[in-house]
């Protein structure tokens, strides 16, 4: 099967194009082009031989095949999805924050459009959306928070999702958890993210260290999206989850394995000021803070997960929090 990954350079992304690999599909990796920084490892380093054919727009190699475009750019996705038999769409802001919020709006909502466009106007097999357990109700709620403008425009999406289902786009939504592994320590890998930040000193604490949270192996959350494709009748979305456990419980096992101390507990009405002062900080040097107030709102709730359907439909495994994190810290720190 030749699929094609929007956002096949992100974490996530590049775990769902090796994975596709690995079961023989052939990955079509669409994004914004190679973005390099010293010691992160792209899709193309893992792919991509040492001499590569090159065009202005398309890199070829024996296993990916590479196009640089912007999700933003409807006719780019519709183009790039030419010959293709499915697509996975993972392509968004993973962030706190952006100096012009309409990027959230722009990718998050808007690029999800161009994929339904492109298996609308192709007749593809199936769509893939990754989703994200934030734009599903925290546990005791109905309704989905409108908070940071990730979480909101995440939840927007997900009614597009619906909407595109209900009009016939076969369509399958997948609603990760807080996904960590080996790999970029990006927003998308939250949690060797904030390791990388508590053992140099960066990070402040914990605010809801007692908060539910369902911690997603990437690889396994990767491997379900390939699953996705090809099953004959899929449920209209699954949660791929982990064990659900306090925010604090990776730092405890940190502390296990490596003797650090746990960050300290935070209550919650500590985060405004720290909020503000933050904030204030990003509009004076365009540099993204660590914490918002509307983010604050998402560390008040718990946000388990259920990941029952995938386990019977799509071979889904949680792996156990203390293992995934052995194998992390030997990658990372």
């Amino acid at each position: 099967m030749r699929v094609l990954v929007t956002g096949g350079t992100g974490y996530l992304g590049q775990a769902i194009v090796r994975a596709l690999v690995g079961r023989r599909h052939e990955a079509v990796v669409f994004a914004r082009g190679e973005k390099r920084t010293s010691g992160e490892k792209t899709t193309s380093d893992v792919f991509l031989p040492a001499t590569p054919k090159r065009t202005p727009d398309v890199v070829f190699s024996p296993d990916v095949f590479f196009i640089f475009g912007d999700v933003r750019d409807r006719d780019a996705v519709v183009a790039a999805a030419r010959g293709c038999d499915a697509l996975i769409h993972t392509a968004a802001v993973v962030s706190v924050w952006r100096p012009n919020p309409r990027d959230f709006d722009d990718i998050n909502v808007g690029g999800l459009h161009h994929a339904v466009e492109a298996v609308r106007t192709h007749g593809l097999h199936r769509l893939v959306y990754t989703s994200s357990f934030l734009a599903l109700p925290p546990a005791g709620h109905t309704v989905p928070l409108v908070a940071n403008d990730y979480q909101r425009t995440k939840a927007a999406a997900r009614f597009v999702a619906d909407q595109a289902r209900r009009q016939g786009i076969p369509i399958v939504s997948m609603y990760p958890g807080v996904i960590y592994g080996p790999g970029l320590l990006s927003e998308g890998n939250l949690i060797g993210r904030m390791f990388a930040d508590h053992t140099a000193g960066r990070l402040p604490g914990l605010l809801g260290a007692d908060r539910l949270w369902s911690f997603s192996w990437v690889d396994e959350v990767a491997n379900a999206h390939v699953s996705a494709l090809d099953h004959p009748n899929p449920e209209s979305g699954y949660q791929v989850g982990g064990p659900n456990l306090p925010q604090q419980r990776p730092f405890e096992i940190l502390r296990d394995l490596r003797g650090t101390a746990l960050p300290r507990r935070l209550p919650l009405w500590a985060g405004t000021p720290a909020a503000w002062l933050d904030e204030r900080r990003a509009r004076l040097t365009g540099h993204p803070p660590q914490l918002t107030h509307p983010t604050l709102q998402i560390f008040r709730h718990d946000w388990p997960l259920d990941s029952s359907a995938a386990e019977r439909d799509l071979g889904y495994r949680q792996k156990d929090l203390a293992e995934g994190i052995r194998e992390m810290l030997d990658c990372i720190l």
